[in-house]
């Protein structure tokens, strides 16, 4: 499992800013690096909110 500050990095490097300067990051891009590093997509949803980081494009219909 990589360190926390691993996948902080990998997140930063994964997200965009949108038109009104927020971080966002698609949800598929988010559970695939959830996947490949071997951490829950729970992990990865604190860290994105931690880092201020939007999730969008829900595959749920959750975020918008």
């Amino acid at each position: 499992m990589p360190e926390r500050e691993e996948l902080v990095a990998l997140l930063a490097a994964a997200t965009k800013t949108d038109e009104r300067g927020r971080k966002t990051l698609a949800c598929a891009r988010a559970l695939a690096i959830a996947e490949r590093q071997g951490v829950t997509a729970k992990e990865i949803g604190l860290i994105c909110d931690e880092s201020e980081v939007r999730i969008v494009g829900c595959q749920l219909g959750c975020f918008k």
